[in-house]
């Protein structure tokens, strides 16, 4: 608040000085006018580093405000300044308290500069591009001082960060905006007021769609960061499933583990994109989460089971439907995993249905859940080598595999080593599961 106050009372002493010096002020609708347009530029700014509230801006206002503090004067750039960021108050301690004094004291220095390697009388262009140089050096100048001493004071870091950092800013800007407020003044000298607004009018207009194009940038990395919020939510609780799962059945985590990844590379192989890919992993983690609702005589079983026991545990994945339909967000995956056992002849489980009316990413999981079963040790028969597994698989096409999909899991396994190709002898599901927490890793 100190700082607040020593800001406030240094301008309104400036201020008197201007005024005592005989600094005169252009007629009130040019001042404002030039604040107006200074204060819309200033709302449409531009974040460049950080956020809106502690973050370095940038916008337009930089011209008009440089443009009256060397065509009208620095008492006429203090009040522009003042008022184009009073118009802005989306933080009312930074932007009226500290930055407001701050503003009309850069400018005024501005305009002192511009005076003071100006000669009176008609000017030259020249004269007008080293009085706008003179004026965009001080009010950079200056601003930097300022934003130095306010970073200190309210900690946000080592004063030098701030011109470090702006530096390649200033760099960019001043070669931009001092020829173009040097044409600015010019105009005005030379022609009128009314070649100056024609400049404003489009300038503020392409201000305004860089800075809506910012927002909806910023929206569109909000929900980014939601959705990836979201995706590590459903992983998490999908791993909680089969974790529970996996209390009853030491085969299911490893196995599920397994047919999501398998479920996920065929899924990339066959070109289809990174939600599909996300769905389809999820999906397989869970398909067997029906089994939850099972005997555990049934699932520990050593023998094969007899035909009472396979239609029991058949129901294993509309039970995995009914829990996961229950849950917000899962309504896809309740649907994949009812049908994972479904065949292309319409000879599966449970309603019978055939060819393209299973979901794909079912068909998917069926061709990954089958290899796996075949290349994993059960308590009444030794795992397959791979080699016979991708023997069956290829047997079993048009019948009860889809053909483009057990081609696609072909040529998976066919780049792959053999730890891959083991499935769920090998691949540790705790292990598996950060691969799949950003998208972008799905591999």
């Amino acid at each position: 608040m100190l700082w607040a106050a020593g800001l406030a009372v240094t301008a309104v002493v400036v201020a008197a000085l201007l005024l005592g010096a005989g600094f005169a002020l252009p007629e009130w609708w040019i001042l404002l006018g030039l604040a107006l347009v200074a204060g819309i530029a200033e709302r449409q700014s531009v974040a460049l580093l950080g956020d809106r509230q502690r973050g370095i801006e940038m916008s337009v206002s930089f011209l008009p405000t440089v443009f009256t503090a060397v065509a009208f004067g620095p008492l006429a750039a203090f009040v522009v300044g003042a008022l184009s960021n009073l118009a802005d108050f989306r933080s009312p301690y930074l932007r009226w308290a500290v930055y407001t004094p701050a503003r009309a004291l850069t400018w005024a220095a501005a305009g002192l500069a511009a005076g003071l390697v100006s000669t009176a009388g008609h000017w030259t262009f020249t004269e007008i591009l080293v009085a706008s140089l003179a004026a965009a050096l001080a009010c950079l100048a200056v601003d930097t001082v300022i934003n130095m001493t306010t970073q200190a004071i309210r900690g946000w870091g080592a004063p030098l960060r701030y011109p470090r950092t702006m530096l390649p800013f200033y760099l960019i800007a001043v070669p931009l905006y001092v020829p173009a407020v040097s044409l600015l003044v010019y105009g005005y000298v030379e022609y009128s007021l009314a070649v100056v607004a024609m400049f404003f009018i489009p300038l503020l207009a392409l201000q305004r769609v860089v800075h809506l194009y910012q927002e909806q940038r910023t929206a569109a990395e909000s929900l980014a960061e939601v959705n990836r919020q979201l995706e590590r939510a459903n992983l998490s609780f999908a791993a909680a499933l089969v974790a529970t799962l996996d209390a009853r059945d030491r085969y299911t985590a490893g196995h599920s583990a397994a047919v999501a990844r398998y479920s996920r590379d065929i899924a990339k192989r066959m070109g289809l994109g990174e939600d599909d890919q996300q769905l389809v992993y999820l999906s397989g983690l869970v398909h067997d989460i029906g089994k939850i609702g099972l005997p555990a005589g049934l699932l520990e079983k050593p023998g094969a089971l007899t035909l009472d026991e396979r239609r029991q545990m058949q129901d294993h994945s509309e039970i995995g439907e009914r829990i996961l339909s229950k849950v917000e967000d899962y309504a896809d995956i309740a649907r994949i995993v009812r049908h994972h056992h479904e065949r292309v002849d319409g000879h599966g489980y449970p309603d019978g249905i055939e060819g393209s009316e299973i979901p794909l990413l079912s068909r998917i999981i069926a061709v990954a859940d089958a290899y796996d079963a075949m290349t994993s040790d059960r308590p009444y028969r030794e795992a397959m080598p791979s080699r016979v597994a991708r023997l069956r698989l290829a047997q079993s096409v048009e019948s009860q595999f889809d053909t483009t999909i057990v081609a696609a899991f072909e040529a998976v396994l066919a780049g792959a080593d053999e730890t891959y190709r083991s499935g769920g002898r090998d691949l540790d599901f705790s292990q598996d599961l950060p691969a799949i927490r950003q998208p972008a890793e799905v591999a």
